[in-house]
This record gives structure tokens, C-alpha cells and sequence, in this order.
């Protein structure tokens, strides 16, 4: 039986002089998910065509590692898969404060969610879950589906910017049975020790001792591998947990069986399965992957491809 943590206490909200530019627009966001869905699908677009234009930096960013990963395309193809993926990055934002904001019901069929039973039989070995996921634009929205089926702690990255850190921590809390700092491993090891599922994303370029070079689409990453040590220590089963939005404009939610004979003796090759599970999940998508995060930095005695 899944136990239900202490909600933690709601941080108030920042409202220094020097967040009042971004109130006004917290405000636009709020009434943006009161659209029906397919209308904010449209103006996403449209939002991430005009990020596009004005995103040098990321746009160059997003360039660099789709040229890196899909070496085989033409580069007229990789410029197409450039501008599909700023229209889903648009589309995300909206997605995102959708995922905060809209009632339950507005999610009604508009998703499927397949393999709710494998986390189901997961929890009775009573260690918890690790739900294995990763950055895609659709991440908030596809949480919030999820939260409406099962409770689950979520990580979380804090955000330099005080008011989208703030939003981020509020919302996760309030939907979820608390936000996890990522940084924070005993938090999250309490939480599977109460036999507590946790949403958790490992796949962004990290520093540090728990980091190694991986292949991630065959190109040498800065990749974390504590998900291998959290595994051991907590015996907790790791289920990858995928979400992405359907040419139809519907979601398609999936929780897979647990990683078979996981976590080996082995660090680097549980990390490398890791980085190839989320391989394949961005290939059922690729447009929907964060390509603008510099997922090649930070690699000691290799070249910085973004400079």
C-alpha cells in the first residue's frame, strides 16, 4: 500500500519590483488554458514560430544537436525537424500551464494511458518506483494526466527566474504528493522507502561525480548514472513513462514494465540502457524533445560543440 506523504507547506509567491513584468504575463498564460485545446495547439505554434525567429541562441542550439544526432539526415530535413520542434516547444508552454491550471475534466478524451497495471504490480514488491522519463515538451501536461490516475512524487529542477521557480515547485506540489529537489537523493529515497512512485527525469546534461560520458545518440554526453545507485540502494523498480501528443491532437500516456535484471553491477552499462530507452521514446516523437538544452556541454576533455 502506497502511503501518502505530508503535503508540504505552499511557499508564498514573489512579488518583489522585480517581478512585476511577469505577472502580467502569468495572467495572459492563465487565460490561455481556458481554450479548447486544439485552439491552443494553433496559437502554441504560432509561439514557437515567433521563438524561433527571435531565439538566436537556442535556434542555434537546437541546430548543433540535431546535426549531431541525426547525421543521416539531409540538412534540409534537420531544418524541417528544427521548425517542428520550436512549434511544439510553443505548443508545450501552453501545454504546461494547461498541465498547472485546467480543471480535470478537461482532460477527458483527449488521452489514453496504457500500463497502469505494471505499476501497479510494482508497487506490492513495496519499494516504490522509479518512473523513468525525460524532458520533452509535453512533461508537465502528460504528469498532470497522470496524477489524475495514480499519486506520485515529482524532482524537480530549480529555476533561476523566482516566479517560474515558484510555479514549477506550487504546481508540482499541488498535484502530486510533493516536489523532490533534484539534488535532494535522501528526499527521494524516503519516498520510495514509503513506497511512493517518483516521477524522475535523469536525461539533461549534468556535473559532477555521478556523471560519465555516455552515448546518447552515439555522440558522448555528460550523463548522469545515479539512477543505477538509487536503484540499488532502494530496490526501487525503474519503469520508463512516456507521453507525447499524437498527430490527432490526443496524448498517448505509457508506463512499461519495469527494466528487467536492473540495475546490474554495472553503472556505465545500466546508464547506457537508460540512454538508449529515451532514445527510442524521442524517435516516436522527435519534434517533442527539448533540442534546445545544451545536451553536449560539460564533456571533460572534449570539445564544446556550441561555442
Amino acid at each position: 500500500m502506497t502511503q501518502t506523504p505530508r503535503k508540504q507547506t505552499m511557499a508564498r509567491p514573489p512579488l518583489g519590483p522585480s517581478t512585476w513584468p511577469v505577472w502580467p504575463v502569468v495572467g495572459v498564460l492563465w487565460l490561455a488554458t481556458r481554450l479548447p485545446f486544439t485552439w491552443q495547439h494553433a496559437l502554441g505554434r504560432g509561439i514557437g514560430r515567433l521563438f524561433q525567429r527571435l531565439g538566436r541562441s537556442r535556434r542555434e542550439v537546437t541546430r548543433v544537436n540535431l546535426r549531431l544526432c541525426f547525421p543521416e539526415k539531409t540538412e534540409q530535413e534537420r531544418e524541417t525537424l528544427l521548425r517542428r520542434h520550436f512549434e511544439a516547444a510553443g505548443t508545450g508552454l501552453l501545454e504546461t500551464v494547461s498541465g498547472w491550471w485546467a480543471p480535470a475534466r478537461r482532460f477527458d478524451g483527449h488521452y489514453t494511458l496504457e500500463g497502469v497495471e505494471h505499476l501497479d504490480r510494482a508497487l506490492e514488491r513495496g519499494h516504490g518506483a522509479l518512473l523513468l522519463s525525460a524532458h520533452f515538451t509535453t512533461l508537465e501536461f502528460c504528469a498532470r494526466i497522470l496524477s489524475l490516475h495514480r499519486p506520485f512524487a515529482a524532482m524537480y529542477r530549480p529555476n533561476e527566474q523566482a516566479v517560474v521557480d515558484y510555479l514549477f515547485k506550487r504546481n508540482r506540489e499541488h498535484h502530486t504528493l510533493g516536489a523532490i529537489e533534484r539534488n535532494d537523493i535522501k528526499g527521494l529515497l524516503r519516498a520510495l522507502k514509503r513506497n511512493t512512485p517518483v516521477w524522475y527525469a535523469p536525461d539533461q546534461s549534468r556535473s559532477g561525480r555521478q556523471t560519465e560520458l555516455i552515448p546518447f545518440f552515439g555522440i558522448p554526453a555528460s550523463t548522469q548514472t545515479a539512477t543505477h545507485r538509487i536503484a540499488r540502494v532502494s530496490r526501487a523498480p525503474v519503469l520508463p513513462f512516456f507521453g507525447s501528443r499524437q498527430s490527432d491532437g490526443r496524448y498517448r500516456l505509457t508506463i512499461h514494465p519495469p527494466l528487467a535484471d536492473f540495475p546490474s553491477d554495472d553503472p556505465i552499462a545500466d546508464t547506457t540502457r537508460i540512454n538508449q530507452v529515451i532514445e527510442r521514446a524521442v524517435l516516436e516523437a522527435p519534434e517533442q524533445y527539448f533540442w534546445s538544452h545544451r545536451r553536449f556541454k560539460a564533456r571533460k576533455g572534449l570539445p564544446d560543440p556550441y561555442t
